[in-house]
């Protein structure tokens, strides 16, 4: 993994509340990413090098980790885009 890659995940972690891990599974043309949402939806996409190196990190911080192809995203995520939206 590239280290600016785990230095932004890990920051996102310990400076936000509440983060859920989304792990969305690799497809022929993207790689596996890992999505953390904090409590109030804010949100960050990176991708990993694998799914199970996605599990691991969610569990090395203690973060419940869904996989987002069976869960889908949750609707603070999308309350939070459409927050943005309208703030311009």
């Amino acid at each position: 993994m590239e280290p600016a890659t785990v230095a932004h995940l890990e920051d996102f972690v310990a400076t936000r509340r509440g983060v859920e891990a989304f792990i969305e599974l690799p497809t022929t043309m993207t790689r596996a990413t890992l999505l953390l949402i904090a409590f109030d939806g804010e949100w960050t996409r990176r991708s990993v090098a694998s799914v199970e190196w996605a599990r691991r990190f969610a569990a090395r911080h203690g973060l419940p980790a869904y996989d987002a192809g069976v869960v889908g995203y949750p609707q603070r995520m999308r309350d939070y885009n459409a927050r943005r939206r309208s703030a311009g």
